[in-house]
């Protein structure tokens, strides 16, 4: 429940104040955000339609499309128009389900993520028993988590902003809501605020990070026995998801696992892992992964002979 909250919207400073560089930022914003919406789109469609892609790992593949999609849908359409806005103001609802969309896909890929190495633990470790493992009912059993814990991380962190009481000032400085920024404006001392959203989100992000490490440690360790064909294939494979997940969870981790306070860099880590690491996700598990290159050049020339 709000607590002597006199503000209803909130002003936001975005990335610059020059007009000029507000173009640049419109330019950057829409180009990338156009580049993830395509991107991903076409890895979930080209997934949903081939009957090669149908394995575990393109099943989360497609999780973590989506999460990609929806995670920088909340924050990225709101940035291009704020760019050609004189004033950017976003109302306290809005801004409560901006911040509540951000933790509930972000926490939707980090999940994604740590499946995706098990996944990867298994076909590696185990390859005579993956089938069975990794079968399909445990891979919808593990999304479901996915979506559970989701729900509750974004649920969470809503809980206790809604406690913090806002009376003034209500200017944001940044280009969306999230905790650190929100904290610098709640009326009260936020210092234990702080720590229970460190523990929740810092933790989330610190520990899924530790255990997708050591998972592909193990992982790498474990190619050892294998043929220089397999280690090939694998390392590539292992290779492109740990570029993923250093490039979203080492910014995210700057993010969330420090004292309330704002630095300089701040806006520029949050862009990297609200509009670059999207971005990047398609071109990554696209160019490094044959099966998914040769199941589109397949659906694009059925889709060309049938028009």
């Amino acid at each position: 429940m709000q607590q002597n909250n006199t503000v209803t919207e909130f002003v936001l400073l975005g990335l610059t104040q020059d007009p000029l560089k507000e173009k640049l930022v419109f330019f950057f914003f829409f180009v990338f955000y156009g580049g993830i919406v395509v991107g991903n789109m076409l890895i979930i469609v080209t997934i949903k339609s081939s009957k090669t892609l149908g394995s575990p790992m393109y099943y989360f593949l497609f999780y973590l499309s989506f999460a990609d999609t929806c995670f920088s849908t909340s924050i990225a359409p709101r940035v291009i128009v704020d760019a050609l806005s004189a004033k950017k103001i976003i109302s306290y609802d809005e801004c409560m389900m901006q911040i509540f969309a951000l933790h509930l896909f972000g926490s939707l890929e980090i999940f994604v993520l740590v499946f995706m190495a098990v996944d990867r633990y298994v076909a590696i470790s185990k390859p005579l028993h993956y089938l069975t493992i990794m079968r399909q009912q445990v891979c919808n059993n593990l999304i479901f988590f996915a979506w559970i814990g989701s729900f509750i991380h974004g649920t969470i962190q809503i809980m206790l902003l809604l406690r913090l009481p806002f009376c003034g000032p209500n200017l944001i400085d940044h280009y969306c809501c999230d905790l650190q920024p929100m904290l610098k404006l709640a009326c009260m001392d936020t210092y234990v605020m702080n720590l229970l959203f460190v523990s929740n989100s810092g933790a989330l992000c610190s520990c899924s990070f530790l255990v997708l490490m050591i998972s592909y440690i193990v992982i790498l360790h474990s190619l050892k026995n294998h043929s220089a064909e397999g280690r090939k294939k694998a390392l590539s494979t292992c290779t492109s998801h740990i570029i993923v997940v250093v490039l979203f969870l080492g910014p995210c981790i700057f993010m969330y696992t420090r004292p309330p306070t704002t630095l300089p860099i701040d806006k520029m880590v949050a862009v990297f892992y609200t509009i670059g690491t999207p971005f990047l996700n398609p071109l990554v598990y696209t160019l490094r992964n044959v099966e998914v290159k040769n199941a589109m050049r397949k659906l694009w020339h059925i889709k060309i002979m049938t028009e």
